[in-house]
């Protein structure tokens, strides 16, 4: 009975949190004994609809495609297919990671997926309904009608931790160019088919047949994006549609294989490489703050998992390596983060998850008074920015530069999808921070 009230309690939070939080819907599975033990939804898959969510709905995963792509690629090292710390471009036939000047650096599949390849292109924003969508190679060189740059080595390779979903991007012209078989159709024979994630699929566009049973993406308002949701063409990096069930029996696939169960997928010592610790990260999520392949690893590796953020999207995976727990939550709006954490912390708390950090993230977002107050024309060394106030976003132009948007990710602070830029307030100044250097901005 203590075990069902708490269920209702979490039932209850998570509705109240979708109002508070202006975000339509929810979904959810839980793993305990390493079984897929409970599933909840709450919500609409679509805040302008009467359409529920339900355990079938399916969400974009945002990157927590990039584990699942990390773990297909793997099965094609135990195949003998591909090394893990070879150079990929003894590899690429389509694309080649090209020099910087004179300088040609040698990046391998370990790099790539433990984001110390020292690659640019952090994130991918997507594309709405009727932009024209770019193939791989147009997304790798930067070219339209791609609308992020070239993906390009800046900092030595192996030596810091960059996330880079350009990086995993080369991965997936990588397992195409091996195979020779198309990065969508290869996933399913990899992974999705082999662990029954019957849900799931890498189909960007998402074809029309599975409209009915996708949740609409919505932005900070709660309000529906134009056409539905954006369109993802960097399939490993951020394309699978799928379900908080499909996403835990991924983790239950990890953890088989770390295990040394029979009939897993990947080798035992592939699955353990997984899950060593490659490279220390700045992310803080849920107590991991380290990369192994793919995954983000807390615990010297005995928590695993990864979050996901897509235009309209937000979404998480944890997973415990030694004690079969875990769970998945999947968001159908901008401010999903806020939901997740506080069901993540619920979730520990009621299944007795071992040192899963209780610290919440408040949330903290500039007034429009205070936004106000930013725009203007600001001179930055040799050249200038306006800011003008869009909403609870800023539209920040460059000179001689299209206008990008900058959305706030706390309460003095505004980062752009399209670039690894940010602007900083800091007792009443601005600031422009990129590639590790901080600039005033002097107002004119």
């Amino acid at each position: 009975m203590g075990e069902q009230m708490s269920v209702d309690a979490l039932q209850e939070q998570v509705e109240a949190d979708l109002t508070e939080f202006k975000v339509p819907g929810v979904s959810w599975a839980v793993i305990d004994g390493d079984e897929i033990t409970a599933t909840g939804q709450a919500g609409r898959a679509a805040a302008d609809g009467d359409r529920l969510v339900d355990d079938r709905t399916i969400f974009q995963a945002c990157s927590i495609s990039k584990p699942i792509t990390t773990f297909a690629m793997l099965r094609l090292v135990d195949r003998g297919l591909l090394d893990l710390d070879e150079d990929v471009n003894h590899r690429l036939t389509s694309w080649q990671i090209p020099p910087t000047g004179t300088w040609q650096p040698v990046v391998t599949l370990r790099q790539l997926v433990s984001h110390s390849a020292g690659l640019t292109v952090s994130g991918f924003p997507g594309y709405r309904h009727n932009d024209e969508l770019p193939t791989t190679v147009q997304i790798l060189d930067g070219v339209r009608p791609a609308n992020t740059f070239g993906v390009r080595v800046d900092t030595v390779p192996g030596t810091q931790f960059r996330y880079s979903g350009g990086g995993t991007t080369v991965v997936q012209q990588l397992l195409e160019d091996v195979t020779g078989t198309p990065f969508r159709q290869l996933l399913r024979e990899l992974v999705l088919e082999p662990l029954g994630m019957r849900d799931s699929d890498y189909a960007q566009p998402l074809p029309p047949d599975r409209h009915g049973q996708a949740a609409t993406a919505h932005d900070e308002q709660g309000e529906p994006l134009d056409g539905r949701w954006n369109t993802y063409p960097e399939l490993a990096a951020a394309g699978l549609w799928t379900t908080p069930t499909d996403l835990c029996r991924f983790a239950l696939g990890v953890r088989a294989a770390y295990s040394g169960a029979g009939g897993a997928l990947l080798s035992t010592g592939l699955a353990r490489e997984m899950l060593t610790p490659q490279m220390p990260s700045t992310a803080r999520i849920g107590g991991l703050d380290s990369l192994g392949l793919g995954l983000f690893l807390g615990g010297g590796g005995t928590t695993f998992g990864h979050s996901g953020g897509n235009a309209g999207f937000r979404c998480h995976l944890i997973a415990y390596r030694d004690t079969g727990q875990g769970a998945a939550v999947m968001t159908n709006g901008d401010n999903g983060v806020w939901v997740l954490q506080k069901a993540f912390a619920s979730l520990a708390t009621q299944y007795g998850w071992i040192g899963y950090p209780q610290e919440l993230i408040e949330l903290s977002e500039p007034s429009p008074e205070e936004l106000d107050k930013l725009c203007g024309r600001y001179e930055l060394r040799k050249t200038s920015l306006e800011i003008a106030r869009d909403g609870s976003s800023l539209e920040v132009t460059f000179a001689g530069q299209e206008a990008l948007t900058f959305f706030a990710t706390g309460q003095n602070r505004f980062a752009t999808s399209f670039a690894d830029t940010q602007l900083v307030v800091r007792d009443g100044e601005l600031y422009f921070v990129q590639n590790e250097e901080e600039l005033p901005c002097r107002r004119l």
